[in-house]
Order: C-alpha cells, then sequence, then structure tokens
C-alpha cells in the first residue's frame, strides 16, 4: 500500500507539472482528487489492510492528499495570474498615444447674451429683480394702464390659463413688465432695477416670431429723472454691447404704460449707417422700445407723479444675437440642433 501511494505521489506531481491552463487542472483534480479519484480509490482499499499497517498508510495517503491539495491550489494560483498578465497585455494603455477629445459643453447663446446684457446694467447700479411666469391680469395688463377690452390687448396675443370659475384672470406672462408694479408695490424709490426672464406669446411661430422667448425690462424711479437719463442709460447700454463709436436713434412709438414712448435704433455695425440688407438699407437697426413711466402707473403704486419720474425700457434677448451674427430665424435657438449651438 505504501509502494502504491508513492507511485501515485510521483505521478501526479509529474502530471501537475505539465499542466498550462485551468482547464486540464481541472481535470487532474477531478482524475486524482475526486470522490472518484485515484488518491480516494485507494483509501477506500485501507480496510483490507492489518491494523498495524492501515495506521501506517492512513497517515501516508492523508499526508500525500495535502500535499496534492496544497501543490493543485499553488498551481491554480499561477495559472490564474498568468492569464490575467496575458489580458493585460492585450489590452494595455499606451500612454504615448494622444488622448480622445472631450467635448465641452457651453452656455446657450440666449444664456451668453443675457448675462451679458445683465452685467452691463448691473455695472450701472441696477439690480436683478425675477417674478413669475405664470402672473395675474391686473398685473400683465390692468396695473399697466391696459384695461380690461382696451384695443392695446391685442398687442399681446395671450395665453389665457383656465380657472375652476371660468373668468380669464391668470395668464403666461406676455411680457416681464408686470415686475415694474409688483416691485414698485413694496419698494420706495429709488428705483434701478433689471426683469429678465421667459415671456409667452399665443401666435404662430416663423421666422421672426416664437411662442417662448426671453426679455429683458429695466425700470428707474426717482425724483428729478428725465429723458436725458432714458437717453444717456440706453446709449452707454448700446456702446458696451455693440462697441465704440455707435450711434443712436431714438423715435417716437406707442406702449400703454409709458409717456412718451419711444423706439432706440443704433447705426448698423455691417455697413456703417450706409444701408445693406441686415438693416433692410436704411442704415439703422431697432433694439428696444422704452419710454417715460405713465403718470396713471405710478398712481396705482401710491407714486406722487408730481414728484417721482421714472423711464422704463424693454428688449427681446433672442433679437441681439440674431443681429451680431446675422441670424435669420429666431426658431434655430430652441430648435436643439447642435450643429447651430456649437457655433457659439
Amino acid at each position: 500500500m505504501l509502494t502504491e501511494l508513492e507511485e501515485l505521489r510521483t505521478k501526479a506531481l509529474a502530471e501537475l507539472s505539465r499542466i498550462d491552463n485551468l482547464s486540464e487542472l481541472e481535470k487532474w483534480r477531478v482524475r486524482y482528487l475526486g470522490r472518484k479519484g485515484a488518491l480516494t480509490s485507494v483509501l477506500r482499499g485501507l480496510g483490507s489492510l492489518p491494523i498495524e499497517d492501515r495506521r501506517s498508510a492512513g497517515a501516508t495517503a492523508n499526508d500525500i492528499k495535502a500535499l496534492l491539495e496544497a501543490e493543485l491550489q499553488r498551481k491554480e494560483q499561477g495559472l490564474r495570474e498568468k492569464e490575467l498578465v496575458a489580458v493585460l497585455e492585450q489590452t494595455r494603455i499606451d500612454v504615448s498615444l494622444p488622448g480622445y477629445p472631450v467635448p465641452l459643453g457651453r452656455l446657450h447663446p440666449t444664456t451668453r447674451t443675457l448675462r451679458e446684457i445683465c452685467d452691463i446694467f448691473v455695472s450701472m447700479g441696477f439690480q436683478i429683480v425675477e417674478g413669475p411666469e405664470v402672473e395675474w391680469d391686473y398685473y400683465n395688463f390692468e396695473a399697466l394702464n391696459i384695461p380690461k377690452d382696451h384695443p392695446a390687448r391685442d398687442m399681446w396675443a395671450t395665453f389665457w390659463l383656465d380657472t375652476e370659475s371660468g373668468d380669464r384672470s391668470r395668464l403666461l406672462r406676455t411680457h416681464t413688465s408686470p415686475m415694474q408694479i409688483r416691485l414698485m408695490e413694496t419698494v420706495r424709490p429709488p428705483i434701478r432695477a433689471l426683469m429678465p426672464g421667459r415671456v409667452y406669446r399665443y401666435e404662430a411661430t416663423d421666422a421672426t416670431h416664437e411662442s417662448m422667448f426671453y426679455q429683458v425690462e429695466g425700470l428707474a424711479v426717482d425724483q428729478g429723472i428725465t429723458m436725458s437719463d432714458l437717453k444717456g442709460t440706453l446709449f452707454e447700454f448700446a456702446r458696451r454691447l455693440f462697441g465704440e463709436g455707435r450711434k443712436a436713434r431714438f423715435r417716437c412709438d406707442y406702449f400703454p404704460f409709458v409717456e412718451p414712448g419711444v423706439e432706440m435704433a443704433i447705426d448698423c455695425f455691417i455697413c456703417q449707417g450706409a444701408g445693406c440688407r441686415l438693416c433692410g438699407n436704411t442704415g439703422w437697426i431697432e433694439i428696444l422700445g422704452a419710454g417715460m413711466v405713465h403718470p396713471e402707473v405710478l398712481r396705482r403704486v401710491n407714486y406722487d407723479p408730481d414728484i417721482y419720474t421714472g423711464f422704463a425700457f424693454g428688449m427681446g434677448v433672442e433679437r441681439i444675437p440674431m443681429l451680431r451674427y446675422g441670424i435669420d430665424d429666431i426658431r434655430l435657438f430652441y430648435g436643439n440642433d447642435l450643429r447651430f449651438l456649437k457655433q457659439f
């Protein structure tokens, strides 16, 4: 029995040394250490030996089993490390190769322009004020000198919101001007405020119209404010936004909440006033509407128009990059086309 065990140990170790993959190693384990393996078969024959030989042969068999299990574990660990090294060799990274380009996110052209406008007016002493996009009829129209059934309401195609009572009292704001009233109801002059935000118009979309766009409203109220303050502020804004040497033109216009009302245009920065396709061959580009705050608007917020005066202005934010970059369709701003957005 001892001779048989020694021959089994020698043969098993010799075969184990020649194995070079895990599949063959598993077959070796089954062949020598499995339930029907060679070592198990030898151990089953111990019962036929005399008691003195059985004890000695049993101890030798257990030692051989422990040896084979230890060698099996060592061999398995070595083969697994070898496989890992092979995988790493196949998938190793060459650090000398150039890296993959990482696409960087950029601010939307509307966001960039909005921040630029806000920075200019903040530097001139204005504070940023924001308000609700769902607004009451009172703030959007009535308090701004546009009573019910007034024809001026046709200037703003409105998204009305359904209410339980069925009346039209709530809407998606059509301009950011309601914040003028909300601010003046809670703050006493002097006021220097800029009100940016999204506004909504119930109208068909085309190259120059969109149902949602951004607008910036400005308001200044104090004692002794005049039209010259309005013109000086807006001219300085145009100079900083569009560059030094800009000329400005103010012409009369109508807005219900200002009196007098004006439109402001700058000389075309493409043709320098000579006339081109961008400015419609006029030499001028309209950029915003403005005017002196109407006395009735001041009275509604308990400001005495004999003491306080003010000016207000408003502009569409998307119009600025359209003029700057020659964009001929406002729908491009919200079409989510990366080919368009990546240009900015």
